[in-house]
């Protein structure tokens, strides 16, 4: 495995687990809970800009694996 496909299955692994906790924050009757949850959302959204940005990178060094 290419450590573009890597960074990309991690990418793809962050979006879903971004999309659990959105799930767990609106179904949560706790607000303390909730905003718990919406703080991870709000990093997990820095971290996959931040590996968005690295594939972009990747794929600009490396044109073979774009698209993989």
């Amino acid at each position: 495995m290419t450590v573009s496909s890597q960074v990309k299955q991690t990418l793809a692994t962050l979006k879903g687990a971004q999309s659990t906790l959105k799930i767990y924050a609106t179904q949560t009757q706790n607000e303390e809970t909730k905003l718990v949850y919406e703080e991870a959302v709000e990093k997990t959204a820095d971290i996959i800009r931040d590996l968005e940005k690295r594939v972009q990178i990747l794929e600009f060094q490396e044109p073979q694996y774009k698209g993989f």
